[in-house]
């Protein structure tokens, strides 16, 4: 720290220095004619004789200087990568080369010149004019030694995307799936809308919700839990396809594959079922593979991972079955109970045969679904807004979607019977009543809508933070986040 205050009022120094030339070391504007990107692209086979024809202005980032008496060399960095410049005092005069030996790594500054290749066959600028556009007074971290902690590195997202150009890709990458599935979506007669982030009541999912309060309304608001209630009543109203990216919060725990703030989306197919939807989903997700991998094949953490459709299939029920040493379809409720306590599951006691049965799935199953698998036909009690099997009422047509042990999707055939769903949301407010803080309230409005009639749909949700951990290879939600939720630095 007593290091860096140093070299902090050393370069406040140049910086008072560079005033008083009269210069302005943060001035309004600059006019760049080339990336670093398109030089080295446009000027591959340039020789190491100067032209002139070969003239750019780049604009970047000092992150290397080695200075030489009467020469200078370094590195500029701008958003689309490096290219090395060469600063002689004969080029650009005297005065302009005094005010550049002030300038240090870190700073930002236009540079104009001849582009060639130096003996070592680096592409270079030989600059004839240099300007400072904006001087750094805070040292930048040392790659290797500063920016280590991954703690640091979150809080000070902007030094580790300066430092680190492979953080910067990923996302990048982020905003490729994010545009695929939406091009993907719109080519298929899907309408984007948008979809409000404060709610005064919270539902569509199982989760405790940021609370707030509305001054002018006088009554309390929540941050949305998700946004799939609001999307069915556009359903109801006549759009039949419809979908959204939206921020969804849930004042919940932090870890590997959770955060309180993150990134969803959820469409919505009018006279689809959930089956439908699945084959929507993986045509969907190995569509969005290809294009930013141009295979569907990707290695996720030393894992190759196969999205080619069609993907593994399995009720519940058969995946337990699969990867446990028992059926639960042979078994109590108590012989269930038993089970599920023997493996470490906090239960209260008062669970249901459905409940149990969901819990003991987390357990023995979902660590190990590796490749993109489809686990279906889920208990009613833990599916509030999913139809009802005819053939099997205790179960609903429900799926989700798991890669490398995570969740990364759920879909339903989306409950339409109003009075089916008003009884749900009886047991739900119930629930909430006897401090299920997961629970939520009855949503009268939503089923007011119900009332009018809405047609078979079916509906998905994908998280988009875990589909841009597997296709950027990323092992922690963290680091998919440009500025993730932390503790207070003090």
């Amino acid at each position: 720290m007593e290091e860096t205050n140093d070299l902090m009022r050393q370069r406040k120094e140049k910086l008072n220095e560079i005033r008083e030339a009269g210069i302005d070391p943060y001035p309004h504007q600059y006019a760049p004619t080339h990336t670093t990107s398109a030089i080295h692209k446009e000027f591959e086979d340039v020789d190491e004789t100067p032209d002139d024809t070969h003239r750019v202005t780049i604009a970047g980032r000092i992150m290397t200087k080695r200075d030489h008496g009467k020469s200078s060399f370094a590195h500029l960095q701008d958003s689309t990568g490096q290219i090395q410049i060469y600063v002689r005092r004969d080029d650009v005069g005297a005065d302009s080369y005094r005010i550049y030996r002030r300038f240090d790594v870190g700073d930002i500054i236009g540079a104009s010149g001849i582009v060639f290749r130096t003996r070592t066959s680096e592409l270079t600028i030989l600059v004839d004019a240099v300007e400072l556009l904006s001087k750094s007074i805070r040292p930048l971290p040392e790659k290797w030694h500063g920016l280590q902690d991954k703690q640091t590195r979150y809080r000070q997202r902007y030094a580790d995307l300066i430092m680190n150009p492979e953080v910067k890709e990923v996302f990048v990458k982020r905003t490729q799936i994010v545009q695929a599935i939406r091009d993907m979506l719109n080519e298929q007669n899907f309408i984007e809308v948008e979809t409000p982030v404060l709610q005064p009541i919270y539902g569509g999912a199982s989760a405790r919700p940021f609370t707030t309060y509305h001054n002018t309304l006088d009554q309390p608001l929540y941050l949305r839990i998700a946004n799939e209630l609001y999307l069915k009543r556009l359903i109801v109203g006549g759009f039949d396809r419809v979908y959204e990216f939206s921020r969804d919060f849930r004042n919940e725990g932090m870890d590997r594959d959770h955060s309180p703030e993150f990134t969803m989306l959820e469409l919505y197919l009018a006279y689809a079922d959930y089956l439908e939807v699945m084959e929507l989903t993986e045509i969907l997700i190995a569509q969005t593979v290809e294009k930013l991998h141009g295979t569907t094949k990707i290695t996720y953490q030393d894992q190759e991972i196969d999205f080619t459709p069609p993907w593994q299939r399995m009720t519940m029920i058969e995946s337990i079955q699969e990867y446990s040493d028992f059926d639960p379809d042979t078994l109590s409720a108590h012989e269930l109970y038993t089970k599920a306590a023997n493996a470490g599951v906090e239960l209260a006691g008062d669970e249901s045969k459905g409940e149990i049965i969901a819990e003991l799935f987390d357990v023995y199953v979902e660590s190990k679904l590796t490749q993109p698998t489809f686990i279906y036909d889920y208990p009613i009690e833990v599916s509030p807004f999913a139809k009802k099997k005819p053939e099997n009422p205790e179960l609903v047509e429900r799926f989700e979607f798991f890669i490398s042990g995570m969740e990364v999707g759920n879909a339903f055939s989306e409950l339409n019977d109003p009075i089916d769903q008003r009884q749900r949301f009886m047991e739900q407010a119930s629930n909430l009543a006897k401090g299920d803080e997961e629970a939520f309230m009855v949503d009268e409005d939503y089923l007011r809508a119900l009332e009018y009639g809405m047609p078979p749909t079916g509906g998905l949700g994908i998280g988009i933070d875990r589909l841009t951990m597997l296709l950027t290879d990323q092992y922690s939600i963290r680091d998919v986040i440009l500025f993730p939720q932390m503790r207070p630095e003090n």
